[in-house]
């Protein structure tokens, strides 16, 4: 079973929206665990238009296929930073956060639970213990992990109120003409294919900033900042602008499509630690294979 926590902007929202948004199940997938009893409201089952309130208690009973005990690997996963309350880890690319249907092993967790063992904040339950924020499978670079409450809430609260902060390093199809730009669009489900988000009306406010760090001949080598932490968002939002990310095999050309995922790099990550109230900063090195794929355009220049 999986508790979720709710926060304010989550007030009022239909609990099957609420549900799709916060887990990897799809609408469909929410609507029939409703109907099933699986989804519970305070214990008691409640309608697909049930609105959330601060103060409900929802629990998910997921069907077998991923209610399973999660067993520890040893998958040598790079920390940056590690105390009693948090850690900084450097998820490589091809690694999948925490378990979900399609991807059942090796994810991040499996390797934090083999490292840490039950020091892991149980806050988002048995398949994301000490998950605070996500990156996309084959997105590299940095995440912040909680091990007790304290830290996932402080952590939690930074996120909500857009205090964290997350930069980006990443490379896009064609020349932006622009030397810095802020790109503020909704992001919502695609309602044409459930597996993509897109830029639609009614969707989550979303607000990327970006700079321009290099142009090459037909790409872009960009940073982005975060002001919201959307699914997706900077590979929707550098797509909705005409520029999507090379080798995203969602929204980027299909011929430019890379085996080594896309080139989206967690690059920076800063937070004020829930217990001392420092503000502590790190940054992350571009994974071999990106710079790698740098160093062979500038050879083609």
């Amino acid at each position: 079973m999986e508790k979720l926590c709710l926060k304010e902007n989550d007030i009022n929202k239909r609990i099957d929206k609420f549900i799709c948004e916060n887990t990897e199940l799809s609408r469909n997938t929410c609507q029939e665990y409703i109907e099933k009893g699986n989804i519970l409201v305070n214990g008691k089952i409640v309608k697909p238009s049930y609105k959330v309130q601060m103060s409900d208690e929802i629990s998910i009973t997921y069907d077998e296929a991923i209610e399973y005990e999660v067993i520890p690997e040893n998958l040598n996963l790079e920390y940056v930073y590690n105390d009693s309350d948090l850690c900084v880890v450097n998820k490589p690319t091809g690694m999948v956060v925490h378990p979900a249907n399609g991807a059942l092993e090796h994810t991040l967790v499996h390797g934090l639970m083999y490292d840490m063992g039950d020091s892991l904040s149980g806050i988002n339950g048995v398949l994301r213990p000490g998950i605070v924020h996500r990156i996309d499978k084959d997105t590299s670079g940095l995440l912040v992990v909680a091990k007790n409450d304290l830290a996932h809430e402080g952590l939690s609260k930074q996120l909500e109120n857009h205090s964290m902060t997350r930069e980006y390093v990443c490379l896009v199809f064609g020349v932006i003409k622009e030397e810095a730009g802020r790109i503020n669009a909704p992001i919502g489900r695609d309602p044409d294919d459930r597996l993509k988000m897109t830029v639609i009306e009614g969707g989550k406010p979303a607000v990327t900033n970006f700079k321009v760090i290099k142009r090459y001949k037909s790409m872009t080598l960009i940073s982005c900042k975060l002001e919201t932490g959307r699914t997706h968002q900077i590979r929707v939002h550098m797509k909705y602008i005409g520029h999507p990310v090379i080798g995203d095999p969602l929204y980027g050309p299909k011929k430019m499509v890379s085996e080594t995922g896309q080139y989206l790099h967690a690059k920076k990550l800063g937070f004020i630690h829930p217990r001392t109230n420092k503000y502590l900063e790190f940054d992350s090195e571009l994974p071999e294979y990106f710079k790698n794929y740098l160093l062979e355009i500038e050879r083609c220049e």
